[in-house]
């Protein structure tokens, strides 16, 4: 009996130690990529942070949403916005108030729609011309709150632009009348720096 308990006790100490093992290897993983962006290496980048991304819950919590925002910018920066798409999503929903994600997704949702309206223009299509006066308007509509919040705490012309376009795209007057007061609430809980510990 007492060599049982001996081995269910090495068992579970086995699990912590190859658990910690592996956490510590993700981690160093992690480190790893990061002292690549640091040192400009872009070529080495997305290899390292999707061998990073099957393992990615084992990194802390914060460190793992700082990574999600790395690894989408990588994406982002190699042209697969879809795939930064995801990961700054998360990133959003994890720390609603880091404006600079909200920038990310805001500018990706907005050029989904401005190569949607492109199509829009060449279309002369009537049943094509109304789907994709619905796609544009789900494009626009998942841009704005992610362009308001990256306009409210780091205000920028050229955002402020596109925001006032996609409403006057939209016909949407009272948004644009009240996206003054809109600012201003958004204004009040801007974070810029993502915690890694």
């Amino acid at each position: 009996m007492l060599k049982k308990i001996y081995l269910f006790l090495f068992v579970v100490l086995m699990s912590f130690v190859a658990k910690a093992q592996s956490a510590d290897s993700v981690y160093s993983r992690y480190l790893d990529f990061n002292l690549a962006r640091f040192q400009g290496e872009t070529e080495k980048l997305l290899g390292l942070g999707e061998a990073i991304l099957p393992a990615a819950d084992k990194l802390p919590e914060k460190t793992r949403i700082n990574f999600y925002f790395a690894i989408g910018q990588v994406y982002e920066n190699n042209d697969q916005p879809q795939k930064a798409l995801g990961y700054y999503e998360k990133v959003a929903a994890a720390v609603p108030d880091y404006y600079v994600v909200h920038r990310g997704i805001g500018y990706i949702y907005l050029a989904q729609a401005k190569e949607i309206k492109d199509k829009l223009n060449a279309s002369s299509d009537v049943g094509l011309t109304e789907k994709l006066k619905g796609d544009y308007e789900t494009a626009a509509r998942k841009a704005l709150p992610h362009l308001e919040k990256a306009q409210a705490c780091d205000p920028s012309d050229e955002t402020l632009d596109e925001i006032k376009s996609l409403y006057q795209n939209l016909k949407d007057t009272e948004g644009l009348n009240t996206l003054n007061v809109r600012l201003k609430e958004l204004s009040k809980h801007c974070i810029d720096l993502l915690e890694d510990k």
